[in-house]
């Protein structure tokens, strides 16, 4: 892969996040460092990033897709309220590969597992 000023722009923007912004996030704050850079620009760099394996394409929420700077295999957790996406720092298991095999006529290669709840910042707002 080439190198990209434009590309680097848009990876080096999404590792400011820790949030998992969408594209559209990422090109609004590209936009105000750079005026000129488009729209199709950031949708396209954000997915050869995906594809070489530099970021992860996020698509397990309904609507948009998000970005994660961080590669490493982990869970993650969406606030049903507000939607907003968090890391979750434990161990991702190869055990749970290993008994659903038990239980497939397959092999087993990997897994997603994504928790859902309501995140603290949304149960605040709910005892106000």
């Amino acid at each position: 892969m080439n190198y990209s000023r434009q590309r680097e722009a848009v990876k080096e923007q999404l590792k400011l996040h820790h949030d998992h912004p969408t594209a559209d996030l990422i090109f609004a704050e590209l936009r105000e460092k750079d005026p000129n850079i488009s729209l199709a620009t950031v949708y396209r760099n954000l997915k050869l990033l995906s594809e070489v394996g530099e970021i992860q394409k996020l698509s397990f929420v309904s609507g948009a897709d998000h970005f994660d700077p961080n590669t490493s295999n982990h869970y993650h957790f969406v606030c049903d309220r507000c939607g907003r996406i968090f890391d979750v720092p434990i161990e991702v298991t190869k055990d749970l590969d290993m008994r659903a095999e038990d239980f497939l006529p397959a092999e087993i290669t990997g897994h997603e597992l994504v928790f859902h709840g309501i995140c603290d910042d949304c149960r605040e707002k709910q005892a106000v």
